[in-house]
């Protein structure tokens, strides 16, 4: 199920780096990270469909690939985010 309109602004503001900012590395992980919890619901709720499966893997490289990015640059950005959507253990 995709975003609405509201639940993505909501997203975009609570990670944006300053106002109007849509691109960063931390929002589009933010994205991403729903985006990967929605598929995960749907795919305990309809274990045989293997082309949201593979959507999902594709995300988690997606989001993989970002964060590393992320902790190449700014290791105490890489800290916050993801302390504050809870991805590391």
């Amino acid at each position: 199920m995709p975003f609405t309109r509201e639940e993505k602004t909501k997203i975009i503001e609570a990670y944006a780096q300053k106002p109007g900012d849509t691109g960063s590395t931390e929002v589009q992980v933010a994205l991403l990270t729903e985006r990967i919890n929605r598929l995960s619901n749907h795919l305990n709720a309809n274990p045989k469909d293997m082309s949201a499966k593979r959507g999902l893997l594709m995300l988690v490289g997606q989001r993989k690939r970002l964060l590393r990015y992320l902790q190449k640059t700014d290791e105490e950005r890489y800290k916050a985010l993801i302390e504050k959507l809870g991805l590391r253990k």
